[in-house]
Formats: structure tokens, sequence, C-alpha cells
């Protein structure tokens, strides 16, 4: 069951407003969920009959219609219906009706009807008026639009102990202290607590009126994001209550302004899935680069900015799926479409191209195998139009070699490692990042990776080659404390971010997690699943995060600038635009991955 959850957690962070809650709720609520599942032609729900709950497709095809029959809508994977109901009179204002083998997750109404008045972003979501224009810069959304959820307050003589009960139970940070009529006097934060009781030995019951902020700076309702933005930065806080008349109605935290840029990439995605031609999905994709100026700008995570990114590809991967199988026909055999490369490993950027295959079930015939070409045409040049070009080397579900069943990749992950040549290596750096996508064969996916993990990590000398092609591409180090640039062509005197920054610490990551047999692709993950493994030490792992941390964020930084340039985004950057500290820490950090490279090198030699 507890398998069945996390799975649950999984799917819930890829689809608004669950992306929204706070971890533990978002656990709870994942608790909730009821699993249904319906074959084809199954009725969900009938008109004007009591509903149970709110319905998400997990897998599937909904058809929703009216009281008279007429068609409103065609539903798939991450879309919820039966809210309009349930907003009402809980009886059903549509009728529902699964087109394919479906799955849904229901849930409970008063859940439902708990989100909807705790979280703001969920009463927006559900409540919208069709045709509503989204907008998402967070610099000219009103304060009142991102207030997370409902203000919690205690007063000021409230013990320090009772206020970190508080929230811990509510998941929440900091609490408003107030007094009379919601009269805001101060701001309580979880640091407070750490810093001035626990650290100082001071009594539990401490008021916290004795550790408070005083009269803390505050917006009002009618504030724009930009004044939260400006406060924030300017006065290195993480809270800003906002009041009204002197009243507290709320809290913005920087964590909800992350999560007001996820509903962002979260619009696009809802307007890919309900993409009807492959127009509409490309005026979508066109919207990623203003995405990118804006999660960048809002000083994200590269590892955030990248997810979601990459969760857009994913969502438009998975309705060509669909749109190829609505043109086709259902699949004749389970088949699993999976992603590598960056997408692969949920670390797109603003310059991506494709790389994907097919996974088939093994009773697949040559007549099935002639649908999955058709299929693989399909999606790739849908992708393609989208702006995810084709791969230059062909890693591609077109081709034949890329496109085959379960018994041909176990094949292709034996011979890759039991014969390591050059071309071994090169194909299994990129097929190791392997992650499933869409498609409906869920189970063809799992035991091959276990499988090949399990053999890689016994093979001494298939793990010393991955060990040397990890050594193929070097941080761009000169001498002097400078860098070796690019010295002819057309990026003569620059570097490039993408070959010679992130990519040799991708390649140390894939290769801690072959030694460690970690199943995971993302490097980030990687690095960190390693070190718990104990294949690196805590001290190695932390410090090639953080050298890979700045690279990456310099490289999408670096892209940003060349959007607002009206150029298009690459990964090449001349060190004279930047400053010296700038130079000076990329600097660093490449030194990082070089020595990490270099101990690496010895590892191989004791091996060899």
């Amino acid at each position: 069951m507890d398998t069945d959850r996390q799975a649950i957690i999984a799917f819930l962070e890829t689809v608004h407003p669950y992306d929204s809650l706070p971890r533990d709720e978002l656990t709870d609520v994942a608790s909730s969920f009821r699993r249904m599942e319906f074959r084809p032609e199954a009725l969900i729900y009938v008109y004007q009959t009591p509903l149970g709950g709110l319905y998400l497709i997990k897998q599937g095809a909904v058809e929703i219609t009216d009281g008279n029959g007429g068609l409103v809508s065609l539903l798939g994977p991450r879309n919820s219906f039966g809210e309009r109901g349930l907003l009402r009179d809980g009886l059903a204002a549509t009728q529902a009706r699964a087109t394919a083998q479906t799955v849904c997750l229901v849930l409970p109404t008063p859940t439902f009807k708990r989100l909807i008045e705790t979280y703001p972003a969920f009463e927006r979501f559900f409540n919208r008026k069709r045709g509503e224009k989204v907008s998402t810069d967070i610099a000219t959304q009103k304060v009142a639009d991102l207030i997370a959820r409902k203000p919690l307050s205690c007063a000021p003589g409230t013990p320090a102990i009772e206020a970190a009960r508080m929230m811990r139970d509510a998941h929440v940070s900091s609490l408003g202290v107030v007094e009379g009529d919601e009269k805001l006097l101060g701001i309580v934060t979880q640091r407070d607590l750490s810093n001035k009781i626990l650290a100082d030995g001071q009594p539990p019951q401490t008021p916290v009126a004795a550790v408070m902020t005083p009269d803390p700076i505050s917006l009002p309702p009618t504030a724009l994001g930009s004044d939260i933005l400006h406060i924030m930065l300017e006065k290195r806080i993480g809270h800003l209550p906002i009041t009204e008349a002197g009243r507290f109605v709320g809290m913005i935290t920087q964590t909800d302004l992350t999560r007001f840029q996820a509903v962002s990439s979260a619009v696009l995605i809802r307007d890919v899935v309900s993409a009807e031609t492959l127009d509409e999905m490309t005026a979508v994709t066109a919207r990623i680069p203003q995405l990118l100026l804006q999660l960048v700008g809002a000083h994200h995570a590269h590892d955030v900015v990248t997810r979601l990114i990459t969760d857009i590809a994913d969502a438009v991967t998975r309705r060509l799926l669909v749109m190829a199988e609505r043109e086709l026909g259902p699949p004749p055999v389970p088949y699993l479409w999976l992603a590598c490369g960056s997408q692969g490993r949920q670390e797109q950027t603003g310059v991506s191209d494709q790389d994907n295959c097919i996974i088939v079930d093994d009773r697949a015939t040559p007549e099935d195998m002639a649908f999955f070409r058709a299929l693989a045409k399909i999606v790739c040049d849908g992708l393609n139009a989208c702006g995810y070009v084709y791969c230059p080397g062909d890693m591609m579900a077109t081709a034949e070699r890329w496109c085959q069943p379960l018994k041909v990749w176990r094949g292709y992950f034996h011979d890759w490692i039991d014969t390591p040549n050059p071309e071994a290596q090169m194909l299994a750096s990129v097929m190791f990042d392997l992650r499933p996508i869409g498609g409906n064969g869920a189970d063809l996916f799992a035991a091959l990776q276990e499988e090949t993990l399990r053999l890689a990590s016994h093979s001494p000398i298939f793990i010393s080659n991955m060990l040397a092609n990890s050594l193929k591409h070097t941080p761009p180090l000169g001498l002097l404390r400078g860098f070796a640039t690019i010295r002819s062509g057309e990026h003569r005197n620059h570097i490039d971010l993408k070959m010679n920054g992130v990519v040799p610490v991708i390649d140390l990551a894939r290769v801690y997690a072959l030694k460690g047999r970690l199943g995971l692709a993302n490097t980030r993950a990687r690095l960190k699943a390693a070190e718990e493994a104990g294949v690196i030490s805590a001290n190695d792992a932390r410090d090639l995060i953080e050298a890979y941390d700045l690279i990456a964020a310099t490289r999408l930084e670096n892209q940003v600038t060349l959007i607002k340039l009206g150029r298009a985004p690459d990964n090449f950057l001349a060190p004279s635009d930047m400053s010296d500290f700038e130079r000076s820490h990329l600097r660093d950090a490449f030194v990082v991955v070089r020595t990490m490279q270099s101990a690496v090198g010895h590892s191989k030699a004791v091996v060899t």
C-alpha cells in the first residue's frame, strides 16, 4: 500500500493544483484517494446522480456529455472532472463515460471541499471561468492572488512550544502574532523558535512576544507581486505578512512564490493536454522561452527550472501518443515510450533535441511492429514541429534499432555490458538514462532496468570502460586561472557549458549510479543517492553537487540572456561577458569537477 501511495504522490506532483500543496498535505491527500478502473464504454456516472468525489484521470480517456447527450469534452490523463456538481448540489452536472481502459483516482467530497476552503490555488483552479486569462507573470499578479492559504496566527502570550505545534500541525513555517481584531503585532518563524528558544536554552513556555519580529514590513492585498520580490530581495526576508487596515489577512513566503511559478508550467501543460491539433500544441511550446525567463528570473534552483521545462516535454509526448493512437487505432500489444538524454534525466533547458525509444511486448508480430513504426513517426515528427528537433545521431524511436521488443532490448544491454567497445560505451551512456513517458506497458521497463543494473555493477570491465567514457569531456580549464576557450569558428572565445560544463558531471553521476545499482536518472538525485549508498563520500558529494549547481545555473542564466537579446538560446558563454567574481566562482566549480575526474581516473587505473 505504501508503494501505491508513493506512486500516487509522484503522479500528483505533476498535476496542478496538487503540485502547489505542502509536502505533508500532499501525502495526506494521496492517502485519501481511491482507485477505480473502468472498461471501454463503461459509464462512470450518470447525469443528475450523486457524486462520490472528484475524479482525476490517471490513465485512459473519458468522454463528458451534457444532460442532452451533447459532447462537452474529451479528457485524458491529469484531467479532473465532476467538480461542477460537487461545487453545486453534489449531483452530477454531466455524464461521464470511459472511451478506453481507464484508471481514475477519486478524491472524497469532504477532502475536496476542505482543500477548496484552505488553499486559494484550489479555489481559483476549480472555480475558474471558461476563457479566463491566466497570467504567468508573478510581477503583475495582485498579492491577494498569491496568498497560498488562509492566515494562521496566535496571541502574543502563546507559549513558544504551542506555536511550534501549530506550525507543525498546519505544515507552515511562520505565524502572525495578533491581538484584538486580528491586529498584527509581529511574526514568529521556525527560525525564531530554533535560534532564540532552542539554541539559547530558553524555556519552551516563553511567550512568542519575546522572540517575534515586531512591527514587520507588510503589504496590502492590492500590492503587486513585484513589490513582494523587491522587498524579499532587498531585506533578505522569506516571510512577508499581508495586512489590510492593520488586520492580518495572510502570509506570503518564498515557497509560495515558487509554487506560483509552478502554476505557470501547469498552465502550459493544461493547454498541451487540451490541444486538439499539432498547430495548437506548437503555439503552446512557443511560450517555453518566456517561461524559462520567468523561472530563472525568479531565482529558482536550476533543477526546479529544468524539471518544470521537462514536464512540458513529457506532456507534449503523451499528447502526441494520444493523437497517434487516435489516428492508428489502439496498440496491438502493450508498449512503452521512453525518453533518454536530458528529457530522460528531467534536465531539459531552452535547448533540447529529442532522444527516445519504444519497448514493445515480446508477443508482437511483424505486423504489430509496423504499427509502432508508424506511431513513432507521428510522435517524433510532432515533437520536431514543437521545437524538440530530431536527434542528430538518430537516437529516436523512428530508427528501427530503437523500436524493438523487450527481448531485443535485453540483448542490447547484455551485449553492451559484455562487450564494452567504444560504440557500446556511447550507447550505454545514453540508454542508461531511460525514463518511461507513455504507453500501456508499465511493466516492460522495471525488470529490464533491475537486471541491467545488476549485471553492470558486477562487471568490473564494463564499469572501467564507463569510467573512461566519463573522462572524455573535461572542464575548460586553462593556464594561469583562465579558461580554455574555443579557438575558432562561430563560438570562438566561448566555452561550451554543456559538453565541457554539465556533461562531465552527468557522466560521473551515471557511473556512480551504475556502481551503486541506483535506478535514478536525474543527475542531482544520482549524486545524492550515491552519497547515501556510500559510493562517494559526503564531502565529495557536497562539493560536486555545489559545483554542478553553479555550472547548471550559469548555463540557464546565459540562455535567458540570449533570449532577452532576441537570440536563440544555446550553451556557449563568453567568459569576457562575466564579472571577475563570476569567472572566479565558475572556474572554482570546474576545478572541483576536474578533481573528481582525476579521482575517477585513478580508480580506473586501480581497477584496470
